[in-house]
């Protein structure tokens, strides 16, 4: 395609923050599947679940231990039916199997206390952050449709809450059920019994850690997909304090089947449509629950296992960066990307553990960018997503850029500070570039500063494939090293006063060591 060139300004606010995330807001899932789970006449999920994954693999570790800490939500669809062997348990242990008359198709399962003693040697081993999704359909029935009634029995969760503080095994959070809410997938309970429930949880997460020197983790709930009035009654049922986050799940790319996936993922007015939930979680906490807070408990891009070859390749991170910059904006605390491993959306390669395309785009997110979020504006087009927080660890201010226009090749300035309401570029007046100069200081004008260079990370598909697995950064290759290590993500340093330019179809971080936001220091 021609390539044309574009001349566009950004103003970064850096005088508020506009919301604030937490410290370890990139999170990645793990999940019950079994190895014959398939969607499509594709079996995508091999041995990558919690039960049957292989822990022992060096890369496995090395991924997770990269970040410093990964958060982990271990759960996903068959969570309502996983038992606990320990305690007075009346039925015997076994493993999933296909059953047509059970939840998805599979029985019940169950998690022997030697798999999660191994388990949380592997997750204390890499320093994960974890939270841990609890059956909430146990000693249920069903009533009508996807409707399940009757008392919650919470013995078996209180004898696995308790067997895993005997243990020492530090817990960061609870979560109750799974895709429960509204009207629920495979299963739905109603907001009043779900909110007496999490009374009931509370009470025992209380009574159990009372003792224990363990931190006392808090209580995450529905992890559900979000209705209006099903979470408002959730919150008002259970009262001040019981649920410290509420979760909710995203899959709005549609079916992983859907011919129109990589038409979606490069539309910039269907990716912000989603904006829209995140701004309703966001109020409905506000005003029904405001002491707790917003996750985003679990997000695979498109659901049913992903899309083959989409969620797997560079293209995916055009929705997922994109998903992380808008959700970050409406005060969502903590982002779960569904999956770790397991599916097409796995972070790594299933079975070699090999990092997909994400992983890198993920672990960039994590080191780069900040938890305080900046408001922006822009001249420029839909097709250029723009997002700036404040940059982590560092002084200044970090941006991601993503450019879905395949033929635009974008020149950006930026400046801080002033409100004025961006005009596009007229050729006879002087330029708004012109205009800022006079009345901003300049983003690295000062070598006195100390500091003359900025930071740039570009993201581009290996050969302009937009398929490809593999993702260049500043042009190379990112593959693991001749000793099977992650590599660093090394950026080109640019001098401060030269603008930023951004390739069609890519994605860049831009690192503003010393420009003056307030709001960070």
């Amino acid at each position: 395609m021609a390539q044309d060139m574009k001349r566009v300004s950004i103003v970064i606010d850096g005088a508020s923050l506009l919301a604030e995330t937490d410290d370890n807001f990139v999170c990645a899932t793990l999940d019950w599947w079994p190895h014959d789970k398939c969607n499509y006449d594709n079996c995508p999920w091999g041995y990558s679940s919690v039960i049957n994954m292989d822990l022992s693999c060096p890369l496995l570790a090395k991924a997770v231990q990269a970040f410093k800490p990964l958060r982990i939500r271990i759960g996903g669809s068959l969570q309502d039916q996983v038992i606990y062997d320990v305690g007075h348990l009346q039925t015997p242990c076994r493993p999933f199997r296909k059953m047509n008359s059970g939840l998805f198709g599979f029985s019940k399962g169950c998690l022997h206390m030697k798999r999660w003693d191994e388990l949380n040697s592997f997750l204390t081993a890499t320093g994960a952050i974890v939270t841990f999704g609890l059956n909430a359909l146990h000693g249920r029935h069903k009533l009508r449709g996807n409707a399940w009634g009757g008392a919650w029995n919470h013995i078996n969760t209180q004898d696995f809450i308790n067997y895993t503080v005997s243990k020492g095994y530090s817990i960061d959070s609870w979560e109750f059920g799974n895709e429960l809410s509204g009207s629920g997938v495979g299963a739905s309970v109603s907001a009043e019994l779900y909110g007496k429930d999490l009374i009931v949880l509370k009470d025992v997460i209380n009574k159990v850690y009372r003792d224990s020197r363990l931190t006392k983790p808090s209580l995450v709930a529905p992890g559900g997909f979000y209705e209006q009035q099903w979470y408002t009654k959730l919150l008002q049922i259970s009262g001040p304090g019981v649920v410290n986050i509420v979760t909710h799940h995203i899959y709005n790319l549609g079916s992983g089947n859907d011919p129109q996936l990589v038409k979606k993922i490069m539309d910039p007015s269907y990716l912000s449509k989603v904006a829209e939930t995140f701004k309703n979680v966001n109020r409905t906490i506000r005003e029904h629950g405001p002491w707790a807070s917003a996750w985003v408990g679990e997000s695979g891009g498109a659901y049913n296992s992903g899309g083959r070859h989409v969620s797997d390749t560079f293209i995916d991170s055009f929705w997922y960066l994109d998903q992380l910059g808008m959700s970050s904006k409406h005060n969502t605390k903590v982002y779960c990307r569904q999956t770790l491993v397991g599916g097409f959306y796995g972070l790594l390669e299933r079975g070699t553990f090999v990092p997909n395309p994400d992983y890198y785009s993920a672990l960039l997110w994590h080191r780069l960018m900040g938890k305080g979020v900046l408001a922006v504006q822009t001249d420029g087009p839909p097709q250029l997503r723009v997002y700036a927080h404040c940059s982590k660890g560092r002084a200044g201010v970090t941006m991601l850029l993503i450019n879905l226009s395949n033929q635009s090749d974008f020149t950006v300035s930026v400046s801080n500070g002033i409100n004025l309401v961006l005009k596009a570029e007229s050729k006879k007046k002087k330029s708004l570039l012109d205009t800022l100069k006079k009345h901003v200081s300049w983003i690295g004008n000062k070598a006195s500063d100390g500091y003359l260079n900025r930071e740039e990370y570009h993201l581009t598909p290996e050969n302009g494939e937009l398929r490809s697995k593999t993702m260049n950064l500043n042009g190379k290759p990112l593959k693991l090293t001749s000793t099977g290590d992650i590599p660093n993500l090394e950026p080109v340093l640019r001098d401060m006063e030269s603008p930023v330019h951004v390739l069609p179809l890519s994605m860049s971080f831009i690192v503003l060591p010393n420009f003056d936001a307030s709001a960070c220091s």
